[in-house]
């Protein structure tokens, strides 16, 4: 299950907009959706994804308002690309720059969510005992 569904997206848009963006074809709020999992998933590697994210079969194991309400902003942005010139699209594209730039800020380690699970990386160790060691030649500087 996703942790966002097309039904999520009526925080940002009406249904009826949607209908008249997408003209009632939902493969594309689907491929939207797919597309900001995506695109979220690029920056927050550190942490573990499939307690996050879920995959297709199985819920995640934490639904995170923050990261449903990031993920919302770029679908959003993703479907309101589609839409006529009349629409308003700089408060969208905001939206999406903010996201992006709040994934960024988690990823660099700058805002550390509450309660996100860290993955187990194992660092592996390199076989062998050895240890190199070198520095760059003695400078004689006179002046």
């Amino acid at each position: 299950m996703p942790l966002i569904t097309p039904v999520d997206l009526s925080t940002h848009f009406y249904p009826e907009v949607i209908n008249e963006i997408t003209r009632n074809n939902d493969n594309i709020i689907t491929s939207a959706i797919n597309t900001a999992v995506q695109e979220a998933k690029l920056y927050l590697s550190r942490f573990d994804l499939l307690q996050l994210f879920g995959t297709d079969n199985t819920d995640p194991e934490q639904k995170d308002p923050l990261l449903q309400q990031l993920l919302k902003d770029i679908a959003a942005w993703h479907l309101i690309r589609l839409s006529n010139p009349g629409s308003d699209q700089p408060t969208f594209r905001m939206a999406y720059d903010d996201a992006i730039k709040t994934l960024k800020n988690i990823m660099n380690g700058q805002a550390v969510p509450e309660g996100w699970p860290y993955a187990n990386i194992t660092s592996a160790v390199p076989d062998g005992d050895s240890v190199t060691w070198h520095s760059n030649a003695k400078r004689s500087n006179y002046y």
